[in-house]
């Protein structure tokens, strides 16, 4: 079920890039280690491919939004994945978890069209 319009995912986006990217400092992890680095790259990595979306908080808009929200689940896997794929469970894996797993149900519960342009489509006007 998709719910959610592209306009508020392009804010979440926007939100969960930047907390990405300050979390290893929020949650008291080196940002030189790995479960620091990989939230600071999958953040930045969230930023840039929400700034070449094709909907509307995109800039340069050269990605369809169905490869956006692949990838926002491909990225949720690994950041949910990441303490065991890189071997920092054992100090932590939490933050890592809840924030992939948001980001895989963002990615799946978000309509893949703008309403404007499904706006555009219903009528005859051209």
């Amino acid at each position: 079920m998709r719910f959610i319009d592209t306009k508020t995912h392009g804010f979440m986006d926007y939100l969960m890039g930047l907390f990405l990217i300050i979390a290893p400092w929020i949650f008291g992890l080196d940002p030189e280690a790995p479960e620091g680095m990989i939230l600071i790259i999958l953040g930045a990595l969230a930023v840039l491919y929400s700034l070449m979306t094709r909907y509307e908080l995109g800039m340069i808009k050269v990605l369809s939004m169905k490869a956006h929200l692949t990838m926002d689940i491909l990225s949720g896997i690994l950041l949910a994945a990441s303490p065991w794929l890189f071997g920092f469970a054992d100090r932590v894996y939490l933050p890592h978890l809840i924030l992939g797993l948001i980001e895989i149900g963002a990615g799946l519960m978000t309509k893949t069209t703008m309403a404007s342009a499904t706006a555009n489509t219903d009528n005859n006007f051209g």
